[in-house]
């Protein structure tokens, strides 16, 4: 699915607005995006942000929570990527640099992504690398 194709689609389901980082709207929009687009790939987000209280941040950290690690990451036949969300001002902290450079040096391609247009040309890149198409 083309761009312009999924905002026509995603403008006639406007839904209200929720008051949420704009970061977070660009990932919902890109996911939706990809899980039409591609519904045969899986794509998932890891939730490792947001306030914790120091009980359950332990709690995570215990079952295998590490910072730095990708806002999303998508998985097709053979390859793994992972993608970093920010909006047009943020940047990548510390850890998610170490991040980077850990999985690439597995083989692993690893971008960054700040707008819906943006994401869409990282994937079909990413697919076209992969298998020519």
């Amino acid at each position: 699915m083309k761009y312009d194709e999924f905002k026509a689609l995603m403008a006639k389901e406007k839904k209200p607005q929720r008051h949420r980082h704009i970061e977070g709207d660009i990932q919902e929009a890109c996911v939706n995006w990809f899980r039409l687009s591609y519904p045969n790939y899986v794509v998932f987000a890891v939730p490792n942000g947001g306030t914790r209280n120091s009980r359950e941040a332990i709690q995570l950290k215990r079952e295998g929570a590490l910072a730095g690690v990708a806002d999303l990451v998508i998985v097709i036949e053979g390859a793994v990527l992972f993608v970093e969300m920010k909006t047009e001002y943020n940047k990548q902290q510390e850890t998610q640099k170490i991040f980077q450079k850990n999985v690439e040096r597995l083989g692993h391609k690893y971008v960054v992504c700040h707008s819906l247009r943006e994401f869409i040309l990282e994937v079909e890149r990413f697919i076209k690398d992969r298998y020519g198409v």
